[in-house]
């Protein structure tokens, strides 16, 4: 399997609380791996650890081919090969959504004025919103704000895509819009990383799905893993509903 990300033993603590114990799993190129957990369980701070937002302090862990130990990690060459989306949509409101967009490619990458736009483009043809390339945020729904979101970070074209519980502000019409987009971008043979509460999502498009409990990878498998829980942890979280 060609990795493109390896958690080997990875360790993390936010002052006294270890949240990472000794984590340890691996994303093969394609693949769409689902992370689910009650809060506090190392879901999210494991997946910030993959954009390098958060350093961690033991084990090992590559991505995309970098080896990400501390004090060691060329952030800027890491982010434009992986991008992240989160569950607040971070877009500058005083500019329109085509700038929004193609800031960072021109700013980061170089990328000239009219090859920026034209990217810009194709990439809200992705994400079904090229109508509203001169709108500002403040004239989009929750739900279009997100998938700008989206096709700003697909303008850098990453080799890897993380998304941190994107629909969890959004109502449930808004909320199948966005999983919409990541279900063209897992057909289309993206790699990605979601961090989601939407169970039946998980189990429709994520190959692997990992269940983090206390720190750890508790339980992990396919979508049948949570029609057939192996463990209590994870039958009790499911029949919450959590």
């Amino acid at each position: 399997m060609d990795e493109i990300i390896c958690f080997k033993q990875v360790n993390k603590s936010f002052g006294d609380v270890q949240v990472l114990k000794g984590v340890s799993f691996s994303v093969g190129r394609g693949q769409v791996v689902a992370l689910i957990g009650r809060s506090g369980s190392g879901k999210t701070t494991a997946l910030r650890c993959i954009n390098g937002l958060e350093e961690i302090q033991g084990g090992q862990l590559q991505v995309c081919g970098r080896s990400l130990e501390r004090g060691n990690v060329d952030l800027l060459a890491l982010r434009q090969e992986v991008g992240i989306v989160f569950q607040a949509y971070n877009l500058f409101p005083h500019l329109t959504v085509l700038q929004n967009i193609t800031l960072a490619p021109r700013k980061v990458k170089g990328i000239a004025a009219s090859e920026a736009q034209a990217l810009a483009m194709q990439m809200l043809g992705k994400v079904g919103l090229q109508d509203r390339a001169h709108y500002y945020p403040e004239q989009l729904s929750g739900g279009q704000q997100q998938r700008v979101a989206i096709a700003r970070s697909l303008a850098m074209q990453p080799k890897l895509m993380l998304f941190d519980e994107v629909t969890s502000a959004l109502d449930p019409e808004l909320t199948g819009e966005v999983l919409r987009v990541i279900e063209d971008l897992a057909s289309d043979g993206m790699t990605m990383v979601l961090v989601t509460h939407e169970m039946a999502f998980a189990k429709s498009v994520a190959n692997q799905i990992l269940f983090m409990h206390q720190g750890v990878v508790w339980e992990e498998g396919d979508g049948q893993m949570l029609c057939q829980p192996r463990t209590a942890e994870l039958q009790q979280f499911v029949s919450n509903g959590l």
